[in-house]
């Protein structure tokens, strides 16, 4: 595994696809740079990219707070189907089935039905088209469910409707800031696929 920064208190790395953000990242982190490893935010099993994770109780409260006051922020990569309008910004109502693990684009709000909002600009275009992202809420599978629902789903994304050859979703964690003893710190890196 790859790590972008590390000191005593905090860990940037990239995740590799097929691990749990949550369990098994940590855990190999552990095992590369001894002592705690505390999760702050997540990325799914299928999903790879650039993460932070603190490595002291004080700065995991501190990471924690940049996440609940929307200082932490996510960018990302995807290649979608088809060609998306150059840019966008999305606000959609989505709701969870937790016993399906998808999520879906609702009309109204109701019990568990969550606001989302994202921006994007396309990059380039064509039969399929690579997208940068920017998360203004962290809500599960966003980024897939929402484009996926306009007619764009992600490249390799078969619970939401791509139908092609690839094994897991073409969306990568590709860049975050977040507030850090008076300073931002930002980390970018992209995957082969987004050169």
């Amino acid at each position: 595994m790859k790590i972008l920064y590390s000191d005593r208190e905090i860990a940037v790395c990239i995740k590799p696809v097929g691990l749990d953000s949550e369990s098994e990242l940590p855990a190999a982190l552990k095992e590369q740079l001894g002592g705690e490893i505390f999760p702050i935010h997540r990325l799914d099993r299928n999903v790879g990219g650039i993460m932070v994770y603190a490595r002291t109780k004080q700065a995991a409260a501190a990471l924690s707070k940049a996440v609940q006051d929307g200082a932490m922020v996510k960018e990302y990569v995807a290649m979608v189907h088809g060609t998306p309008p150059e840019n966008g910004a999305w606000e959609d109502l989505l709701w969870k089935d937790s016993r399906k693990n998808k999520v879906f684009v609702v009309k109204r709000q109701r019990g568990g039905v969550k606001k989302a909002r994202l921006e994007y600009r396309r990059l380039t275009a064509g039969e399929t088209s690579l997208v940068r992202i920017r998360l203004h809420t962290g809500r599960s599978h966003q980024i897939r469910v929402q484009f996926s629902s306009r007619g764009y789903p992600l490249v390799g994304d078969h619970k939401y409707g791509s139908r092609d050859m690839r094994t897991e979703p073409m969306l990568f964690s590709c860049r975050i800031t977040f507030p850090w003893k008076g300073q931002a710190r930002s980390y970018e890196k992209l995957p082969d696929w987004a050169i």
